[in-house]
């Protein structure tokens, strides 16, 4: 598991993002749900805080890191439903985005 220390040392990222909703339960041990404000990310450390902005419409919202991937080459996050739907992606189903830990 990556330290919060070394999770604020990564810095702001760009990618793809996608969304999904499933039932199982994620790789920090927690059930899923597509109501939360979470994200998956290949290496932050679980409970990191990030804002991610939506590159097209300027919309941001606050996830917490409790999954891992995204596992699909050029993406950077997997996010809940209910983040995708703050910055307006869920219909399109991906979208580019940058993010930045916080606090």
């Amino acid at each position: 598991m990556t330290s919060p220390v070394a999770a604020l040392a990564k810095g702001p990222g760009c990618g793809g993002a996608s969304w999904y909703a499933l039932t199982s339960r994620t790789a920090s041990g927690e059930r899923m749900n597509a109501s939360y404000l979470t994200a998956a990310h290949r290496s932050l450390a679980f409970g990191t805080k990030v804002q991610v902005t939506n590159k097209r419409n300027g919309k941001s919202v606050v996830v917490r890191i409790n999954d891992r991937g995204p596992f699909i080459r050029g993406r950077v996050l997997d996010l809940s439903k209910a983040a995708a739907s703050n910055i307006g992606m869920v219909s399109s189903g991906t979208a580019s985005v940058c993010y930045r830990v916080i606090g």
